[in-house]
């Protein structure tokens, strides 16, 4: 079954959902490259990995403490420091929890080895979700890659999250108008340039062209292409919550009512 969304589907926005999506994208994205590229250029799996804490606290045994001495008269300071009992303190359980994410590098092999050309990158809601790992890690990453002599391609299909791309969103913004998802691609030889994709989710995803070293020109890529092969693979009408009909994040009004009425078209919501 094909997906009911004529391009990202917005059900697989959901965070239990797209990281899942997230690594499908990216092998599907470096089969459709290696089916193009010949030698010397290869694309490699990649991944960052960090310690994430998820925290729990046990409440504490409340008790009210009280001194043991039936008279009320004046006590010393040092019969007080005796009589005192410790408060019972509350217990934080930090369990740490690994936590790693996918994305490609794109190689050409020379005579002294291999040459790092582009870093392609799928967005993943940690890299939008701020004072997380995830995002210091991603953005740390990208700005590596913008400071050296290496491609940067950025595909981001989530709506929710702050803005992680390269480009400035204020920008792309003003010449493009808004937009609800977008490829971000900065060639290491154009410094000052960022080539953006803006999507809207009422379209189709765009065939995008993956830099390859200056003067060897660009490898096309039809993101349609590679989301339909993911939703196939993954079977993701099984587990998208069609039926439920609750978006995370939710759309706007009239964006909600075009995703309910596609879903009515193709009998998966009753009229």
């Amino acid at each position: 079954m094909p997906s009911p969304f004529p391009g990202m589907d917005p059900f697989l926005e959901n965070p239990e959902i797209f990281p899942d999506l997230h690594d499908t994208m990216v092998a599907y994205v470096r089969e459709a490259l290696h089916k193009q590229l010949g030698a010397p250029y290869y694309v490699s799996l990649k991944a960052r990995v960090w310690m994430e804490s998820s925290v729990s606290v046990k409440e504490p045994d409340v008790r009210v403490l009280r001194s043991r001495q039936k008279s009320p008269g004046r006590q010393s300071r040092s019969s007080v420091a005796l009589a005192a009992k410790p408060s019972r303190p509350i217990v934080v359980n930090v369990e740490r929890e690994e936590r790693k994410e996918t994305y490609l590098e794109m190689f050409k092999k020379t005579n002294g080895g291999s040459q790092l050309v582009t870093s392609i990158e799928v967005l993943s809601p940690t890299n939008k979700t701020l004072r997380n790992e995830g995002r210091k890690l991603y953005l740390a990453k990208q700005r590596e890659v913008l400071d050296s002599r290496v491609n940067l391609v950025e595909i981001d299909l989530l709506r929710g999250g702050k803005h992680a791309t390269a480009v400035p969103r204020a920008l792309a913004i003003d010449l493009a108008g808004l937009f609800d998802y977008h490829v971000c691609i900065h060639q290491y030889y154009k410094p000052s340039k960022y080539f953006v994709y803006p999507i809207s989710i009422f379209d189709p995803l765009p065939v995008i062209e993956i830099p390859l070293l200056k003067g060897e020109g660009e490898v096309p890529i039809d993101l349609q292409a590679v989301f339909e092969r993911c939703y196939d693979v993954g079977s993701y009408e099984m587990w998208a919550g069609y039926q439920k009909n609750q978006l995370v994040p939710p759309l706007p009004p009239e964006k909600a009512d075009w995703a309910t009425a596609r879903l009515r078209e193709r009998g998966i919501l009753s009229a």
